[in-house]
């Protein structure tokens, strides 16, 4: 049976399926969704056909300001995301015997309820009415003859049929356990994790030069902020391609459009250097090697590396190729804690834009990571701890051609 209106049920069973669920394991512990799933109901059964908005969920539920604005705070979206998933979760384990199911369609926040139809039962047998007897006549010849052929026929293609060899279904592989145990914390969330892209902003124009904005000198210009590099963009693709190989799927945003509330609510993968993924500056990130404009010296304005915390045999200073074309590039890869303890962070971030790219090839690749878990001291299979790690990047072409790990630390 589809969908009924609010008048079509009892409000007291549609009241007591309510309770089940809530009080049901699967959403005991889950407050904040017990009280949307509630207040959802009761807006559908005080007020059906109307339509109920994200402004009023997110006042009225989740206690945001009269100033909330929904471009800049998916908490509604994503909690109702959820509850979504929970009920379906529900009616598939503890639920599976209710008869009366709620439901919330996607892009809606309007509760429906419909009774499951009752499993078919299958038909009785009929009986067949004993034949008449009556005089056996003999058939033609030339009858008996074609169904002899016949048979011969159908006989002789299902011999064929059952001598060939069954069909080989593809196998799918289960992914390296190297790569499970650094990526499949990510996809712990109620949503895939967000991958966040650098795109710096410039001012001026292809055609006469582009440089970084200048908040001090550049006030009266336009920033451009739709720009990023390729090696951003081939990182992309490897996490892509990784994820694929994983059975998972990713969210895409670039850097500036990045929210507190995206920051609060997901895993993220940050693929650029705070000079040009500017939402990085304001995220807890790396501690243990930072990027730093020098403010004096031979490279003065260069952008570099700077390790907090030197071990022995490591620079405290790393600075790309100073010429162009850039011959050597540093990169860092830091699995950080995020705003909560239960969200996960990974930097990927290059001096340029080749560094970056080296740096996401490098967490995509089986060996990589392996190599990764031995200098941590970690076993082949994980599980990961918190790290930073700090990679020699060679270039050749403006294509980076082979990483080194330079130092690795561990954090407590």
């Amino acid at each position: 049976m589809g969908a009924l209106g609010v008048n079509d049920l009892d409000r007291e069973a549609i009241l007591a399926e309510i309770e089940k669920l809530t009080s049901s394991s699967v959403l005991h512990g889950s407050e904040s969704l017990c009280n949307l799933l509630r207040f959802l109901v009761k807006q559908t059964l005080d007020h059906p056909g109307s339509t109920v908005k994200e402004y009023q969920i997110a006042t009225e539920v989740f206690g945001r300001a009269a100033d909330f604005d929904p471009r800049l705070d998916s908490t509604v979206r994503v909690q109702t995301g959820r509850l979504r998933s929970k009920l379906a979760e529900y009616y598939a384990s503890d639920g599976s015997d209710d008869r009366l199911v709620v439901e919330i369609p996607r892009g809606s926040y309007h509760v429906m309820f419909h009774y499951r139809e009752p499993e078919p039962r299958a038909p009785e047998p009929v009986a067949e009415p004993p034949a008449a007897l009556a005089p056996r006549r003999s058939l033609p010849h030339w009858v008996t003859t074609a169904v002899v052929s016949m048979v011969a026929v159908i006989s002789a293609l299902a011999l064929e049929f059952a001598l060939r060899p069954a069909p080989q279904h593809a196998v799918v592989a289960e992914p390296p356990d190297a790569l499970q145990a650094l990526w499949l914390r990510f996809f712990d969330g109620p949503e895939p994790p967000l991958v966040v892209y650098s795109n710096a902003a410039f001012v001026g124009r292809p055609e006469t030069g582009l440089r970084y904005f200048n908040a001090a000198t550049d006030k009266n210009a336009v920033p451009l902020d739709h720009y990023t590099g390729v090696g951003e963009v081939i990182a992309v693709h490897e996490l892509d391609n990784l994820f694929k190989i994983l059975h998972r799927d990713m969210r895409l945003k670039r850097g500036r459009l990045l929210t507190w509330d995206d920051a609060k609510t997901s895993n993220l993968v940050f693929i650029g250097s705070p000079s040009e993924n500017l939402s990085l500056r304001e995220m807890p990130g790396t501690q243990d090697f930072i990027f730093k404009v020098a403010r004096n010296g031979p490279r003065k304005g260069d952008l570099s590396i700077v390790n907090v915390n030197p071990r022995p045999g490591e620079d405290a200073t790393y600075f790309s190729t100073a010429a162009v074309p850039i011959r050597e590039d540093y990169a860092v890869v830091g699995l950080v804690r995020g705003l909560t303890n239960t969200q996960h962070v990974l930097v990927l971030a290059g001096l340029t834009t080749l560094g970056t790219q080296a740096a996401a090839e490098f967490v995509c690749r089986t060996r990589r990571v392996e190599e990764l878990l031995s200098g941590l001291g970690a076993p082949p299979k994980g599980p990961f701890p918190q790290f930073e790690a700090l990679l020699r990047v060679r270039v050749s072409g403006g294509v980076p051609v082979q990483s080194d790990l330079v130092a690795v630390h561990r954090h407590k």
